[in-house]
């Protein structure tokens, strides 16, 4: 083999790797956007199980974790690391809600508001 045959052998392995490479970083995305999706709907079935609980919606999320001293509270309901989305995001949350008792999104990827595919926020609706 020549030094010429050797290069575009090389060349050829590294193109194949930079296709499949942005194929396994592409689908690992999408996979944590179906996460974040799984994880916002089983937080707020969390904030429901306190809402019956203790009467009312927890104020912020770490109530679910930790005690707030309020009368009925059975948790935790949570763990400290079900609070963030799988980008390491903090989820947000607010009660009342727009819409309803409580708003919990996560704001995808790039973590700003809005965007699109992964970068969509991910709610909870009621």
């Amino acid at each position: 083999m020549t030094l010429i045959e050797i290069i575009v052998v090389i060349v050829l392995i590294g193109g194949i790797l930079a296709v499949v490479g942005g194929q396994i970083f592409s689908n690992k995305d999408k996979a944590n956007h179906k996460l974040a999706t799984i994880q916002v709907q089983k937080l707020a079935a969390n904030i429901e199980s306190y809402q019956s609980d203790v009467g009312d919606y927890p104020q912020t999320l770490e109530d679910l974790v930790n005690d707030p001293g309020r009368s009925g509270w059975l948790g935790p309901y949570a763990k400290e690391a079900d609070l963030k989305d799988p980008w390491n995001k903090p989820l947000q949350y607010q009660a009342p809600g727009q819409d309803g008792p409580f708003d919990l999104i996560s704001l995808g990827k790039d973590g700003q508001a809005g965007g699109s595919s992964v970068d969509a926020d991910i709610k909870f609706e009621q």
